[in-house]
């Protein structure tokens, strides 16, 4: 509600009967704000004295603050969305790419893209993060804007350059039998050259970038479905996807349109911003190490196949961890404020009640796929890729170590600007994963691949305990842990019983064992939490009243 003004209420309300006509010292009529209050958005004229000149301050700030409010709120939509787009959109496609293109096709893609993907991230130099923040900054100030976008952007043109370059080295120079396709991935380097996504963030402008990325990645699902028909034309793939990546790069430069443009800039400017991207860039390059080079390794160390069995086993694990990231970045800015306020106590506490309900969800669903991948993996992605499902079945487990480090980071170490804690667990995690990939990718191929990545996953939670060990009870939250992983063990045995009893076979076997599962788990967290009296997590989930 707005605050009343020293006038009343009555004053106010005399003031919006004479909306049309002019005040005693003639301010026109038409010079009005409006106030978004919550029972009444009519028009308040401006005051007519100096002593009310404060108040229609505060109604211009009001208006400002709630529109900024609603702005945020569907700047978060659009984003949400677009990733939530971005993550189920290839598991659209890839059961039709699977049956059409085979296990070495899907490797082979899998390979060349990867390898792509870390000429892209050189490229950007860590931009998506520094470039945001140093726009959001300077984005009230046009001349400091397009100074600041100016610099930024010749400095990634000089960047992306060079990396483009250098990709172009790696195809005609060092490809091998991913040359084809690498050739037809060449756009996505090119785009790195003109991806302003990061000023369009920091100007807080995400409609664009949502709407116009989604077209394009629509239209290129289509062309794989109408044009990719056999092997012969994975290269189409590839390209269909490049082409998007490009085309929604150029399309999001209509929201700049009338806002900015660049201004003549000093190189020497311009490359003052390399160290403070190239510094952020570190843990950028850790993390895709951590979560890329798996497929780069184990295509160059065993076979395409084997990548191809890898890839489909990872789609689906890592769409599931999107809902841990959710949940993390829900969590972030609420623990932020929390902390500002003081309140360490509350935020122990909210810890402890979002640790368990993160493992509640990521126990159901390590156990839950764990249980049905040998039956899920043949029917999705075809037989071909049964040994999928074998992969799945302990790369699953990598869901409990990331829902256990995700909320420790976004909940505790991030909030207060331990920022050096999170690179730390994520360089010593890529480094084991990278150790083992080496030596086990050659003997065991994808199996190699999983090993290194489990360990990799819980590297991140005990760098955590060891930095940490003196601040959080990590004993307490170990044991929420371990008391949802054996609530999930018994809905696994269940719904292994359950699948050797029934005679059922393909998608009607699978939708019964999923809801026996659901059932059996659901009903043991029901159980422990009325035996425990656990109104912590009860008032966690929405619609409970406490």
């Amino acid at each position: 509600m707005y605050r009343h003004s020293a006038k009343g209420d009555h004053d106010l309300r005399a003031d919006r009967r004479q909306g049309g006509k002019q005040s005693a010292e003639g301010h026109p009529s038409g010079l009005h704000v409006i106030a978004s209050c919550w029972h009444d958005t009519r028009p308040i004229p401006f005051p007519s004295s100096r002593k009310r000149r404060k108040n229609s301050e505060y109604y211009i700030y009001f208006t400002a603050e709630r529109t900024s409010a609603v702005s945020t709120r569907k700047n978060v939509l659009y984003n949400v969305a677009y990733r939530v787009f971005s993550v189920f959109l290839p598991l659209v496609t890839a059961p039709y790419l699977s049956r059409v293109v085979g296990t070495e096709g899907v490797g082979l893609y899998s390979y060349a893209w990867n390898i792509s993907h870390v000429f892209v991230l050189v490229g950007m130099l860590g931009l998506e993060s520094y470039g945001v923040r140093a726009i959001a900054r300077v984005k009230d100030d046009q001349t400091a804007l397009r100074r600041t976008f100016s610099e930024i952007w010749l400095m990634q043109l000089l960047v992306a350059g060079m990396a483009l370059l250098a990709w172009l080295i790696y195809v005609f120079a060092i490809a091998g039998q991913e040359k084809t396709i690498a050739l037809h991935l060449t756009m996505m380097s090119v785009s790195c050259l003109v991806n302003l996504d990061w000023c369009l963030m920091g100007l807080d402008q995400f409609k664009p970038i949502a709407l116009k990325n989604t077209a394009v990645k629509l239209l290129a699902a289509a062309a794989v479905f109408i044009f990719v028909r056999g092997p012969q034309d994975l290269w189409i793939y590839g390209f269909a996807w490049s082409l998007a990546t490009l085309a929604g790069c150029v399309s999001c430069w209509t929201g700049l349109r009338g806002k900015l443009r660049p201004v003549p800039v000093r190189i020497k400017a311009a490359l003052a911003h390399l160290k403070p991207c190239a510094v952020l860039f570190v843990s950028v390059l850790a993390i895709s190490i951590f979560r890329s080079m798996d497929k780069v390794m184990v295509g160059a160390l065993s076979t395409m196949a084997q990548n191809g069995y890898y890839e489909n086993a990872e789609k689906i694990i890592f769409c599931l961890s999107g809902f841990i990231t959710a949940i993390g970045t829900v969590m972030l800015p609420k623990v932020s404020a929390m902390f500002k306020r003081g309140e360490t106590e509350r935020v122990r506490t909210h810890l402890d009640a979002s640790m368990q309900l993160v493992m509640c969800m990521v126990c159901a669903l390590a156990f839950g796929v764990a249980a049905v991948a040998n039956d899920f993996a043949p029917l999705f992605f075809g037989q071909d890729f049964a040994y999928s499902g074998v992969l799945m079945v302990p790369l699953a487990f990598t869901l409990i170590g990331m829902g256990f480090a995700n909320v420790v980071r976004t909940q505790w170490i991030l909030p207060q600007g331990k920022d050096h804690i999170f690179v730390t667990s994520v360089v010593a995690g890529a480094v084991i994963n990278l150790i083992l990939n080496a030596l086990l990718i050659p003997r065991f191929g994808a199996a190699g691949a999983i090993v290194g990545t489990l360990a990799a996953e819980f590297t991140l939670p005990v760098v955590h305990w060891i930095c940490l060990r003196r601040e959080l009870p990590h004993r307490r939250l170990l044991r929420h842990t371990l008391i949802y992983a054996t609530l999930g063990l018994m809905m696994l045995l269940t719904v292994r019983l359950t699948d050797a009893l029934l005679p059922l076979e393909g998608w009607l076997a699978l939708v019964v064992q999923a809801l026996v599962g659901a059932a059996v788990y659901a009903g043991l967290c029901l159980i422990l939490w009325i035996k425990t009296n656990n109104r912590a997590v009860l008032r966690l989930i929405p619609g409970f009243k406490k």
